[in-house]
């Protein structure tokens, strides 16, 4: 390991590594340097005990990798790594031991692909304190707290934003080009608020996710959890709260009093299987893509929407299962950063998987299979009543040939195409609006009440399908790559 100053961003000095083991080691001994001098000055300034003068701040490391230019022309095939014109690739870090296996993964295919040079040191940003302490400010007086901004940094929202994620530094060649889609700090932003919504910490979160809108599936999964741990397959189940239930032993501590907004249920299993996350995020858009604009962070291989829709079409029944083809965004969440107009692709990989999954789970012969999955557009609206305006809307369903309707899914999708997340959408029919079967108390039968565990059975069977395509390394589909890509999935 040799220091190469000439390569450094101005007033630092980087490290160039021998190893992508040696860089994640140094990354994260450089932040909990940082993280250990933030808390020791937190506790001067709590004590009044900080001196005039003293503005040390802790700064997020960095990882500066360099790629010889003439590698570029050699990678015009590649779905991820593709380099034009600049060399430098660069991006900030928080939380390396919590990214560790990412941030390997990451640099050792960068490795494998290019003459890379990695080098490791201190950015220019500062740690909020926020984001070093959680709470910091709880226990100080009134004095204390409203003099804090002028001490410690606060978050920057100029750098908590997605402007990688949506192609804001394409064509800025005056800057080193984004290693990875999300700054240290939209990170940090994220994780914090993934706490506040699931009320589980981020280390629980699987890499796959199923997302939900009722609670029967949760109900379906904490008791397929349960039976796979004590039967050995899984290591853990952990719910809200951070209660976790492992094989030998009781719930580490009693149900949440209060239910977080969306909460996750986290299935860790062992000997190499997929773990699978579970959010139930609620109804409407606005909740679908606050908790995916967050879970982007912890780069999932892939998120799925299994949950309730309407069925459009007179020859659908309650508890048939609609694979979206196509999506029709009328949820107005997303209109700014990705207009109405972009088509949303299929992934393919996905929708072959939940397919294969219908008739293992079900036993449907291939014969008889569309007569109880029908595929095409999915209608994600962002009105609750939309039966009551169903004139001003028809004619856009109708040109849309849309099979169902929902709430989620195309927010869903559409936050996975933003942030390069794998995704797929399986819905079961709950209701038929249009002709006659509405939703009332009591309207569920038997024959859909039984579908919620069969249905919560295909997505999970789903996830065993694509866990053999992340192995493979060809689930990240060169669909949701752009033009800039960084060099991090």
């Amino acid at each position: 390991m040799t220091t190469n100053p000439q390569d450094t961003p101005p007033h630092q000095s980087l490290t160039l590594c021998d190893s992508p083991a040696e860089a994640v080691a140094l990354l994260e001994q450089l932040y909990q340097e940082q993280i250990d001098l933030i808390t020791a000055r937190f506790a001067r300034y709590a004590k009044g005990d900080l001196a005039v003068g003293d503005r040390e701040q802790g700064a997020y490391p960095m990882i500066l990798v360099e790629i010889p230019a003439m590698q570029a022309t050699e990678t015009s095939n590649l779905a991820s790594g593709r380099i034009s014109d600049i060399n430098h690739y660069s991006t900030t870090i928080t939380q390396p031991t919590l990214y560790r296996q990412y941030l390997l993964d990451q640099l050792e295919r960068i490795n494998r692909i290019f003459t890379a040079k990695i080098h490791i040191g201190l950015s220019n940003t500062p740690i909020p304190l926020a984001f070093a302490i959680e709470n910091a400010a709880g226990g100080l007086d009134r004095e204390r707290k409203d003099a804090l901004p002028n001490h410690f940094h606060t978050p920057n929202l100029v750098r908590t934003n997605d402007e990688i994620v949506d192609g804001g530094q394409i064509f800025q060649d005056d800057v080193d080009s984004a290693l990875s889609l999300f700054t240290a700090e939209r990170v940090d932003y994220s994780l914090h608020r993934i706490r506040h919504y699931c009320a589980t910490d981020p280390e629980y979160f699987q890499p796959f996710i199923l997302f939900t809108n009722y609670q029967r599936y949760v109900d379906e999964f904490i008791e397929f959890g349960s039976e796979e741990v004590k039967s050995g397959r899984a290591e853990m189940l952990v719910e809200p709260g951070n209660r976790i239930t492992r094989r030998d032993g009781e719930p580490s501590c009693p149900p949440i009093a209060k239910p977080p907004q969306m909460p996750a249920y986290h299935l860790v299993r062992k000997d190499g299987r997929p773990g699978v996350t579970l959010v139930n995020m609620g109804v409407g858009p606005s909740n679908a893509k606050t908790i995916t604009d967050h879970l982007a962070v912890l780069r999932p291989h892939v998120w799925l929407m299994i949950g309730h829709c309407g069925a459009l079409r007179r020859t659908q029944r309650l508890g048939d299962y609609v694979l979206a083809h196509a999506y029709l965004r009328d949820d107005n969440v997303l209109d700014d950063v990705l207009p109405p107009s972009i088509p949303l692709p299929t992934i393919a990989e996905v929708q072959l998987a939940l397919t294969k999954a219908v008739q293992e789970v079900t036993g449907i012969d291939q014969s008889q299979l569309k007569q109880h999955l029908r595929t095409g557009t999915v209608v994600t609206t962002g009105d609750r009543n939309w039966e009551l305006r169903f004139e001003q809307i028809a004619k856009r369903l109708n040109q849309s040939r849309a099979i169902a309707i929902d709430m989620e899914s195309a927010t869903v999708a559409a936050n996975g195409y933003r942030y390069r997340v794998p995704y797929g959408t399986l819905l079961c029919a709950s209701d038929k609006p249009l002709h006659g079967e509405i939703k009332l108390p009591g309207m569920a039968d038997a024959f859909y009440q039984e579908r919620v565990g069969q249905h919560l059975a295909i997505g999970l069977r789903t996830i065993d399908l694509l866990a053999k395509e992340a192995d493979a390394g060809t689930l990240h589909s060169r669909k949701l790559r752009s033009f800039g890509e960084p060099l991090f999935r």
